[in-house]
């Protein structure tokens, strides 16, 4: 048995959520039983699951130390540019005004990429769920904004893992995600094969008519790995909302709505073939 690593969790953390996708109730005893087969099959030990979540614990603890690290440097750094800039300000030394207009650029870019670090999917460079809380929800789990929200959800994503493997199911993710971003709106991914996408001041029809259109474009084209091809499609559901509205109870809304929009599209497209 091999031990694990975080590549290797995470590629069965994400076979166990395909194979639950469908089931209407998960218990803990389900998933773990799901899990532990993924693992098995992987020739993965799972027997000391202290020494598994000890290991998800230090690459998560590390990443928050770097940010916290990075923070304080900045905070420091910004501390001193601004005495620095006062300093210039007040005795008119535009040399010094020019080098710390540099540092202040610098600085900036720095803080740009902590922040992509924070709110940004490893993967697909979307959005990831702490940027849209942050960004358009409230304390009380409510929306700060009037708009739409739409989820996508990959057809037959499970049988492009299986069929072509994980790495390309990767693939088919960051390139869904790059066609979704067209629509010019905050894309997020919810999680797995799932996004959300937040129309701000946009209506239902108009928000589901813009990700239609990508969809048909997706669907048009077959993409290649290897001597193969295969293609590609996903259910959108849309409901419009108003500031103060639940987070939770749209997101259950839209879910219903795709739901009655992938019985639609999985009439005229049954696999991936």
């Amino acid at each position: 048995m091999m031990q694990a690593n975080n590549a290797i969790l995470k590629l069965i953390s994400n076979e166990t959520l395909d194979s639950i996708h469908n089931i209407g109730v998960v218990t803990p005893s389900i998933y773990t039983s799901i899990f532990t087969e993924n693992a098995l099959k992987h020739e993965i030990n799972i027997d000391d699951e202290n020494k598994l979540t000890d290991t998800l614990l230090d690459s998560k603890i590390q990443l928050c130390q770097s940010v916290q690290e990075k923070n304080t440097s900045n905070v420091f750094q910004l501390s001193d540019t601004t005495s620095r800039a006062i300093s210039a300000i007040q005795d008119k030394d535009e040399a010094l005004l020019s080098q710390v207009l540099k540092e202040t650029q610098a600085l900036k870019k720095e803080i740009e990429n902590l922040k992509e670090a924070v709110y940004k999917d490893e993967l697909t460079h979307a959005y990831n769920r702490k940027w849209m809380n942050d960004r358009f929800i409230d304390a009380n789990d409510n929306f700060n904004l009037d708009g739409t929200l739409a989820i996508i959800d990959l057809n037959f994503f499970k049988l492009v893992n299986d069929t072509h493997g994980h790495i390309t199911g990767d693939k088919v993710l960051t390139f869904v995600a790059t066609q979704l971003k067209k629509t010019k709106q905050s894309l997020i991914r919810y999680g797995g094969d799932e996004f959300i996408i937040i129309f701000k001041d946009t209506d239902q029809d108009t928000a589901f008519a813009s990700i239609n259109t990508i969809r048909e474009s997706i669907i048009s084209k077959k993409l290649k790995t290897g001597d193969a091809s295969f293609r590609v499609s996903f259910s959108i559901g849309t409901y419009e909302f108003e500031e103060g509205d639940s987070l939770s109870s749209t997101i259950e809304l839209a879910d219903k709505n795709m739901y009655n929009d992938k019985v639609k599209i999985k009439t005229r497209i049954t696999g991936i073939d």
